[in-house]
């Protein structure tokens, strides 16, 4: 790998203006078909299979009619007044007229006649069916909607808007991102003692997202695509490209402190040595990302390689376009005398020493705080996000609090049981649906039940069943449990009973993604032995990479359900109300946090084998590798901290979570277990961390990812590194080291 880098690094050098030229004219192309062709995005996750989703399927086949996008407006009269009163009612009526003349709108309801009136007659609400799916309604109709209740408000009503069709668009690009750029750059011109080489990671990582994103908006044209999967793709292809291009040129600018070194013989150096390492990393990460396909939901794969995409362009650029770039600034990026420092003159050397003096306590010590941090997620509800999750400033908040004030916790709950009648007799058809009405209506924890609406051949009927608890209550599940439980008795009936909702909904997808969590973590597990067993070419520390792997996601998911379900810290986050855990956060973590934490193995560990190699002494070839890597790993984990920090503070609520989860994994897992678990427990294990069987160790490649088998340089003929034939993973730091 190393030799075919090297060349491909030193043509990227030599080529360095058809190269930059090359990739300006692919970000342009795809920039600008991305932005005139971007396609459709949904807030929506289909699960197909599970027992809410045929439903809906049913809904959309039988009755198509209700299976436009809806606005659900909430008018409430002042504290002290009614909706009922003459003034009040005549301009609600006059509003809602209107609105039904808005473009699109195919039928609104009257709160009077619809009997959507709270009892004490000062909240109501009214939905507004559009003959368009939700994410095609366009934005200028839910303007002119809003519009349209001007009477209303001018009377001093309070009007606020919810359903499918005013979701809120998923932003980026807000103060809190643009605050972990910068926090990002200031981490780099201080890793690189350089402001030219610190924006350098931050302009190929731009440009790399700019293709990956806006290549992925354009495919939405082709497949399904959530909203969360661009974002997604922007988190990590943003964090992964700073990082990737931060170890290049920490090698390229530890080179050329060689007064004698050549400027394109550094950056093809970098480009074999580094480069291989950045390539195995993002392997790892796309194999994990790709590795979401198991699970067999579309949404989750679709989200899963538009991901691992942008990271497989973030590895390209890392080994094309930084090389040219390194060979456009040429002598601008050798560092100055004063900026050089020894190598035994360290944070790290002294962090080293001191986690590895008594590793026993040290692994014990972190290994119990971890667990500790991890203890909240034997509670773990998991969920989908509703309007209560929304910023409370919101309208999409202000409306779930008022339906809730005025007609119970439970109907922003709101099940609907779905009653395929077909294969029942037309004659007995409403008989049986009064039955089932009846029984709906006696299960415990059950509110209100409304009539069944039939559909035209009255063959399908819809009930709407309101519980008696709220959509985030333990609750309201186990009732779904229950209604469902009613499918048998109307079965021998000849009938078909669906339970749909988003309590429902939730359920499906946590109990679909229940069963392909085990399958999942096991391909992650065995993948990661199989990798850092080929790198390292050792079986103790893969087995001991992928227990701090675990430790890390466990600690990571304890810290999410603390904040998110649990309710800590929600002011300061600017979380509105605590709530169960996107249903697909855990397994989007492991999958996204396995490749990450791998990256910062192989960049630490890699060091520790060479220098071990070298004089085979296993305690100082740890001391060694965390003072030469320590550097650039602990700037790299800071780096995609600033970076996934900052998309905590969205609004959207799944992109905070997802945030969230990364920033608080890649901080424990960088700084607790690779700098902390990692060198205490090879410390303890000594030579026999690098056991390998000799049978295994003559079966697997020799795979040359540090450049061992690359001539020496001109201005080095000295053997500085480990002998010719033997493997060697390490990453250079830009301090000597």
């Amino acid at each position: 790998m190393a030799s075919v880098l090297y060349a491909w690094g030193r043509w990227a050098v030599r080529r360095r203006g058809a190269v930059v030229a090359g990739w300006l004219v692919v970000l342009a192309v795809v920039g600008g078909l991305g932005l005139a062709m971007a396609g459709p995005v949904s807030k929506e996750f289909p699960v197909p299979g599970i027992e809410s989703q045929r439903a809906q399927d049913l809904l959309e086949e039988k009755m198509p009619e209700a299976s436009g996008g809806t606005v659900r407006i909430v008018v409430a009269a002042p504290e002290g007044a009614t909706l009922d009163t003459g003034a009040a009612r005549a301009a609600l009526g006059r509003s809602l007229g209107e609105a039904a003349h808005v473009p699109g709108v195919v039928y609104v309801a009257d709160p009077f006649e619809a009997r959507t009136v709270s009892a004490d007659h000062r909240i109501a609400f009214a939905d507004v069916q559009f003959r368009e799916a939700a994410q095609q309604v366009p934005e200028t109709s839910t303007k002119a909607l809003t519009a349209a209740m001007a009477a209303a408000r001018d009377a001093g009503l309070r009007v606020e808007y919810g359903g499918s069709a005013m979701e809120p668009d998923t932003e980026v690009g807000g103060p809190a991102e643009i605050i972990g750029v910068v926090i990002a750059f200031a981490v780099l011109a201080v890793a690189l003692g350089s402001l030219v080489a610190a924006g350098l990671p931050l302009l190929t990582a731009l440009v790399g997202v700019g293709i990956g994103v806006l290549g992925v908006q354009l495919a939405a044209n082709a497949v399904d695509m959530t909203d969360t999967a661009t974002v997604l793709a922007l988190m990590i292809g943003l964090a992964v490209g700073i990082d990737y291009a931060l170890f290049i040129i920490a090698r390229h600018r530890e080179q050329l402190q060689d007064p004698g070194t050549d400027v394109e013989e550094s950056a093809a150096r970098a480009t074999a040595t580094a480069g291989s390492a950045v390539v195995f990393a993002g392997a790892t990460v796309i194999i994990a990302l790709a590795a979401l396909a198991v699970t067999g939901i579309p949404f989750l794969t679709v989200m899963g390689l538009a991901a691992a995409a942008t990271v497989l362009l973030a590895v390209l650029i890392a080994v094309t376009l930084l090389p040219a770039l390194l060979g456009l600034l040429g002598e601008r990026l050798r560092p100055r005398a004063r900026a050089r420092t020894s190598p035994n003159d360290t944070w790290s050397l002294a962090w080293a020493r001191a986690v590895t003096r008594k590793p026993l306590l040290v692994v014990l010590a972190g290994v119990v705080a971890l667990l500790a941090l991890a203890l909240p997620a034997k509670d773990l509800r998991l969920g989908l996000p509703g309007n209560a999750s929304q910023p409370a400033a919101s309208t999409q908040h202000k409306s779930y609090d008022l339906l809730t004030e005025g007609f119970g916790p439970g109907f922003n709950a709101t099940l609907t049981a779905v009653a395929d009648t077909s294969r029942i007799p037309a004659s007995d058809r409403e008989a049986a649906l009064g039955e089932l009405t009846a029984s709906l209506a006696a299960v415990p924890g059950v509110a209100h039940v409304e009539q069944p609406v039939p559909n035209a051949d009255a063959t399908f009927a819809a009930i709407a069943v309101v519980p008696a608890s709220g959509p985030d209550d333990q609750a309201t599940s186990d009732l779904v449990d229950r209604l469902r439980a009613l499918e048998p008795g109307f079965a021998r009936d000849g009938g078909t009973l669906y339970i749909a909702g988003s309590t429902a909904a939730a359920i499906d997808v946590s109990a679909k993604l229940a069963d392909v969590l085990p399958l999942f973590v096991a391909l992650i597990v065995v993948l990661a032995l199989a990798l850092l067993t080929l790198a390292f070419r050792s079986v103790p520390v893969p087995l001991k990479a992928v227990l701090g792997f675990l430790l890390s996601v466990s600690a990571s998911l304890g810290a999410t359900v603390w904040v998110f379900q649990q309710g800590h810290l929600n002011g300061l986050l600017g979380i509105p109300t605590a709530g169960p855990v996107t249903a697909f956060l855990p397994v989007l973590l492991i999958g996204v946090l396995f490749g990450l934490a791998m990256d910062y193995e192989v960049f630490l560990v890699s060091r520790m084998r060479e220098h071990f190699q070298h004089n085979r002494d296993a305690r100082d070839a740890v001391i060694h590798g965390v003072a030469a890597s320590g550097r650039v790993v602990t700037a790299a984990a800071l780096i995609m901290v600033a970076v996934f920090g900052g998309f905590v503070f969205n609004h959207d609520p799944i992109i905070k979570s997802i945030g969230f989860a990364l920033a608080v994994g890649v901080f424990i897992d960088a700084f607790v277990v690779r700098m902390i678990l990692v060198p205490a427990t090879m410390a303890l294990l000594g030579r026999r961390a690098w056991y390998l069987p000799r049978r295994l160790d003559h079966l697997l490649p020799d795979v040359d990812i540090e450049g061992a088998g690359l001539p020496r340089p001109a201005a080095d003929r000295t053997p500085t590194g480990p002998p010719p034939g033997t493997a060697s993973t390490s990453v250079r730091l830009p301090d000597g080291r």
